[in-house]
């Protein structure tokens, strides 16, 4: 069965040293200290140590065959986004990270799909950048939950949102820059409980926002199941019913009109959640995803879904089906 992974991370083996070439820090750079490992830093400081299976097409291969996944969606590891950047630098960046991504699908078109990223601290450069993630080759962009002071309803963002559904292109959101992370830095906090917030932050924002009400067609998937949206969906409509005058200000309709407009990936570690995710909304809604290559990534991605008491079309939908209705693509490009 034809198996497509949403969400996979990769970075170039190689990464300008941009700090030094823009004059001030945040960038991200790779130490190769031994073979096909190396460190990424923050200036002088340990970010995360990473495989080559974060930057080596050939290596991933070899891995999803293995694990049975016949195509990667390939998108940046979101620290690289740069959104505290000045624009023109993000810019710079983003383009980097995004030849190097269309380069990959390129050599490889039946086994890899790609997403861009793009400097959205500046709509305009955004937009600019969009169209040329499309004309490249890739199929959209990752995004973050927010872009600093900025929330997914931001006014200023909605231009860039409107030029993706125009152009068809699929957009994933995934956490980044955690909110709270600075008083909860013991026990991987942030990534065990920032991230399912700031993803539900993301959907909200959009659906009270009314990004979705205003652009039905556009096609947005959230990473790691839509985070703690979907479980607290009983609050939230709560909180929209007990109290419009602050919920719906901008946007006067239920938050469970769009759950149809939403896709989600499947990375939720739990049978019982999966199970009521597919409750929550449809099977063409949710796709296979992994956070490969990464350790709160599924080990063996799709193994949740191929593990659970589902009929062989629901499993199709989940494994392939949604991803390429999200994505825009015909089944028929890949071969099995």
């Amino acid at each position: 069965m034809l198996t497509i992974d949403i969400h996979t991370h990769i970075i170039p083996e190689n990464v300008p040293a941009y700090a030094q070439k823009f004059g001030y820090g945040g960038f991200i750079q790779l130490e190769h200290h031994k073979p096909c490992c190396a460190r990424m830093m923050i200036g002088d400081k340990f970010f995360r140590e990473i495989q080559d299976n974060c930057w080596s097409a050939e290596t991933r291969m070899k891995e999803c065959d293995n694990h049975r996944v016949n195509v990667q969606v390939l998108s940046t590891i979101p620290v690289m986004f740069s959104y505290w950047a000045q624009p023109k630098h993000c810019l710079e960046v983003s383009q980097f990270l995004n030849d190097h991504i269309a380069d990959i699908v390129q050599r490889y078109p039946q086994r890899f799909i790609g997403l861009g990223t793009v400097p959205l601290q500046d709509p305009q450069l955004a937009i600019e950048e969009l169209h040329r993630c499309m004309q490249i080759g890739l199929r959209g962009v990752q995004i973050g939950s927010h872009v600093n002071d900025w929330n997914l309803n931001a006014p200023e963002l909605f231009p860039f949102f409107e030029e993706a559904a125009k152009l068809n292109a699929a957009i994933f959101v995934h956490p980044w820059e955690m909110m709270g992370q600075q008083d909860m830095q013991r026990y991987w906090l942030p990534w065990l409980v920032g991230m399912p917030a700031e993803t539900s932050r993301a959907i909200c924002s959009m659906i009270f926002g009314g990004v979705f009400e205003r652009l039905p067609n556009i096609k947005v998937a959230f990473a790691h199941g839509g985070g703690s949206f979907p479980s607290t969906i009983g609050r939230i409509e709560h909180g929209y019913n007990c109290r419009p005058d602050l919920v719906a200000i901008d946007n006067p309709h239920n938050p469970r009109k769009y759950l149809d407009n939403i896709y989600f990936d499947s990375l939720v570690h739990d049978k019982l959640m999966l199970q009521y995710l597919l409750n929550f909304t449809k099977p063409n809604r949710i796709a296979l995803g992994s956070d490969y290559p990464f350790p709160l990534g599924e080990d063996i991605p799709g193994s949740l879904i191929k593990s659970m008491w589902l009929e062989d079309d629901v499993k199709q939908q989940l494994l392939n089906g949604t991803a390429l209705e999200w994505l825009g693509m015909d089944r028929s490009f890949f071969t099995v």
